[in-house]
Order: structure tokens, then sequence, then C-alpha cells
């Protein structure tokens, strides 16, 4: 019993964090979730495109339920890096599908697996692994790489949270610069102690 309660545990909190993730794109234009927000290119379309090709390799290799479409090769340099921006080719529409056929296919995986079904994953030093390990796996990628584009949006707009309807309750930019003095204060007082 046990076991399906942190099933759907997990898998709950996965939803949300893939509708997080493709919440940070809206309402922004083509330029602004391509573009390059970080020294090492991070952009929020590049993030979206990331966690759906390893999605949908962890949930659909790893247990013998390929993804059925093409994607690039995790063990190809040829192509590292390439699932972390998105070309002028490929449009924010064309990379959210997929990412929600991806979300089809996992759930598909999770829903037919038991929690402790084995898996393998060529690419770990101890490749065994159950669904759990994968579950777990995935919600703290997907959770590390919503925070990546939680930061990414603010940079872009101010807006922060991970979900739609808390968008309209953000505090206002007046606000904002008085937390942010506040904390400057406090970084140059500490750095002069």
């Amino acid at each position: 019993m046990i076991a399906d309660v942190a099933k759907d545990f997990l898998h709950n909190e996965l939803r949300d964090l893939r509708k997080a993730m493709v919440w940070k794109l809206e309402g922004l234009k083509e330029y602004d979730i391509r573009r390059p927000l970080t020294v090492t290119g991070t952009n929020l379309l590049g993030l979206v495109k990331h966690v759906s090709l390893w999605e949908s390799r962890y949930f659909g290799e790893v247990f013998d339920r390929p993804f059925p479409e093409p994607l690039p090769r995790w063990d190809d340099a040829t192509q590292r890096g390439a699932d972390m921006w998105a070309t002028e080719h490929e449009t924010r529409e064309e990379i959210i599908d997929r990412y929600r056929r991806v979300w089809a296919h996992s759930d598909a995986t999770i829903t037919a697996l038991a929690i402790d079904s084995s898996g393998h994953v060529p690419w770990w030093r101890n490749p065994e692994v159950k669904l759990f390990n994968i579950m777990v796996h995935m919600l703290g990628e997907t959770s590390r790489h919503a925070g990546h584009a939680d930061i990414l949006r603010e940079q872009l707009d101010g807006s922060i949270g991970t979900i739609a309807a808390r968008a309209k309750s953000q505090p206002d930019a007046a606000f904002w610069e008085t937390q942010r003095a506040q904390i400057e204060r406090a970084a140059k007082a500490a750095a002069n102690a």
C-alpha cells in the first residue's frame, strides 16, 4: 500500500513540475524564450527541450519502452548539448507538443509498472534500478530545471512562481526594489564586518 501512495505522490509532483516548465514560456516573445540568459547559454525553451529528452529516455529506454519518435542519442558526442537549445527551425509549439507526448509516454510507463519494477540505465555507474529510483531522479532533475526556469523568467519580466494562478498576485516592482535594497544593505554590512 505504501508503495502505491509513494508512486502516486511522486507522479503527481512530476506532473505539477511539468506544467510549471511549460508555464514559464507563456506570454513571452519568441526571442526571450530562446535567448541565452547565462554565460553557458541556458534558456527557457532549451530547458523544456532538455527535460523532454531526458524524461523520454528515463521512462522509455530504461524500461525497454522506447519513446516512439527519433531523439538525439545520449551517447553521441556530436549531439551533446543539442538538447539545451532550440534551432531556428524548431518551433515553440513543436517542443511543447513533444514534451506533452513524452508526458503521455512516461505516464503510461509509470502506470503500467510497479514501483519496484526493474530497469537498466547504461550510462549510470550502478545501472540496475527500480522505477522508484527513476521517479525520484526525474523529480529531482525536473525540479532543478524548474528552478533554473524560475530564475530565468524572473530576469526577463519579474514573474515568479510555479503556477499561472499565482502570477496575478505577485508583488509589484516597488516591493521588489525595497526587498532588493534591504538584501544589498545586509550583504554590504556583512562584507564590511
